[in-house]
């Protein structure tokens, strides 16, 4: 039996903050010990990501499902694995949870809690890192909750782990991470104007996903 709706967006909520704090902690961490080598630093920052999504997925999944992502979320309702009311209340705590993870992030490392990007990231090669990354993510998922559901969080982190790397925009592909992350300054952080452009990205990902999920299922169910 799943818990209620306001407990799984409390777990919802605790989750995506663990997740950021993953991601902006391990980002200050690792450029303060890289001492100036960016790349060092991107690794660090993704294997320390990879790592703590598929705990966390493990960890949350037998209380929310572990969606920690709105675009997650709105696929599993447009697939009908979840109530269409449950999604409102998903993604706010998604929200919520994602920024109050990067400010726990600077809480422990000394900085500003309040503070906001100045990086840059922008242009038709980073949406398009961002529209890859968001539907290649969301075809794992598909595809992992049918075929390989046990395996599923190591692919989802697999994937995330080498998408840092292959996608020009490190792969944010999440539109709460993307939006949490113009709250720090710091190696992790996004220039709130760039915000935009990578969810609108991030939605046309999905879309993409979603019509290539379809498509590819149509002739099966037939």
């Amino acid at each position: 039996m799943l818990p209620s709706l306001s407990r799984r967006a409390v777990a919802e909520a605790i989750g995506t903050a663990f997740l950021l704090m993953a991601v902006v902690g391990s980002g200050i961490m690792a450029e303060r010990l890289a001492a100036g080598d960016v790349a060092l630093a991107l690794l660090a920052n993704a294997i320390a990501t990879g790592s703590a999504l598929v705990a966390l997925i493990l960890t949350f999944a037998p209380w929310s499902g572990a969606h920690f992502n709105p675009a997650v979320t709105l696929t599993l309702a447009a697939a009908g694995e979840m109530r269409w009311r449950d999604v409102a209340p998903y993604v706010v705590a998604q929200f919520v949870g994602a920024i109050l993870g990067v400010w726990l992030a600077h809480r422990m490392f000394d900085l500003p809690v309040l503070q906001w990007s100045a990086h840059a990231r922008t242009g038709v090669g980073q949406w398009t890192g961002e529209f890859v990354a968001t539907a290649g993510l969301l075809l794992v998922i598909e595809s992992g909750r049918r075929s390989f559901p046990k395996a599923l969080p190591a692919a989802i982190s697999a994937y995330i782990t080498a998408a840092y790397w292959f996608t020009s925009s490190t792969s944010f592909a999440n539109p709460a991470v993307t939006l949490a992350r113009a709250f720090t300054a710091t190696f992790a952080g996004i220039s709130p104007s760039n915000v935009p452009g990578f969810i609108v990205a991030q939605a046309l990902g999905g879309f993409a996903a979603g019509a290539l999920v379809r498509w590819l299922n149509a002739e099966t169910a037939a």
